[in-house]
């Protein structure tokens, strides 16, 4: 069994349009704060010279969006209401979604902006593989390269709406993108509206979940690592926060022999 990881980390020193704030406590610090908790909650003393160096543990504070690095979106993301009924939290979705068949798609060659269903029916004539019912299917755009620099919040490829119906229409319940979004770069997005006046053309792959109920897999990595294009397991259970609309993950692809 080989395993491959496919998540970009969470990481202060990246750029990001909702920054991380990332705050250390030293082992030294944290004998220190132990001490104090106890005298304060418990009302119990305690010298944190009889720890081995005077050190207990350390600890690690964030302060982030639950957006940021490789994450799940839940249903909730999409808005507040679903012709599907209550669009679920992510601590309410089936474990069993995140634990299924992969299947990857490169739309390395497709560029800023967005792939419509022909890309994926050329695609999946390629590969030969058609994703069945519960398959998570996995969108290869290279925009991994990116990650931490501005550019990878402007420079990728989304699905349009018919792209991610097809995908649905299929089975599939969960997508995943190693892009920082499913749908199409924002300034594209916006420039293609106010000149179209169009409104389909606005986060259709994130609004299609308000009348299908699916997930969303953004920022993974290591993509072009996978040595096939389907007959692989991907891993990638959210963590979870109660009536969170998103869940960080640690995505993984189990390939066997």
């Amino acid at each position: 069994m080989r395993l491959i990881d496919l998540s970009s980390p969470i990481d202060a020193r990246f750029w990001e349009p909702d920054p991380v704030t990332h705050t250390a406590m030293s082992p030294a610090e944290g004998a220190r704060h132990m001490s104090e908790e106890l005298r304060a909650h418990m009302g119990i003393e305690f010298d944190v010279d009889a720890l081995p160096g005077g050190e207990f543990l350390n600890n690690d504070t964030l302060s982030l969006t639950a957006h940021t690095g490789t994450h799940v979106d839940a249903p909730s993301h999409y808005g507040s209401g679903a012709g599907h009924g209550v669009p679920r939290t992510i601590d309410l979705m089936p474990l069993e979604w995140f634990f299924a068949p992969g299947v990857v798609l490169d739309l390395t060659s497709v560029g800023t902006g967005v792939a419509g269903a022909a890309h994926l029916e050329k695609e999946l004539a390629r590969i030969g593989h058609t994703p069945s019912p519960g398959d998570i299917v996995l969108l290869n755009t290279g925009a991994s390269k990116w990650v931490g620099t501005p550019r990878y919040f402007t420079d990728f490829t989304g699905l349009d709406g018919p792209a991610t119906r097809l995908l649905l229409d299929m089975g599939v319940r969960v997508i995943g993108t190693d892009a920082f979004s499913l749908d199409a770069p924002f300034p594209y997005i916006i420039e293609r509206f106010k000149a179209t006046g169009d409104t389909s053309v606005l986060w259709p792959a994130h609004f299609l979940g308000r009348e299908r109920e699916y997930c969303q897999i953004e920022r993974l990595a290591n993509l072009d690592a996978l040595p096939e294009p389907y007959g692989f397991q991907v891993i990638c259970p959210p963590v979870k926060i109660a009536n969170a609309g998103a869940g960080w993950a640690r995505a993984v692809a189990v390939l066997n022999g």
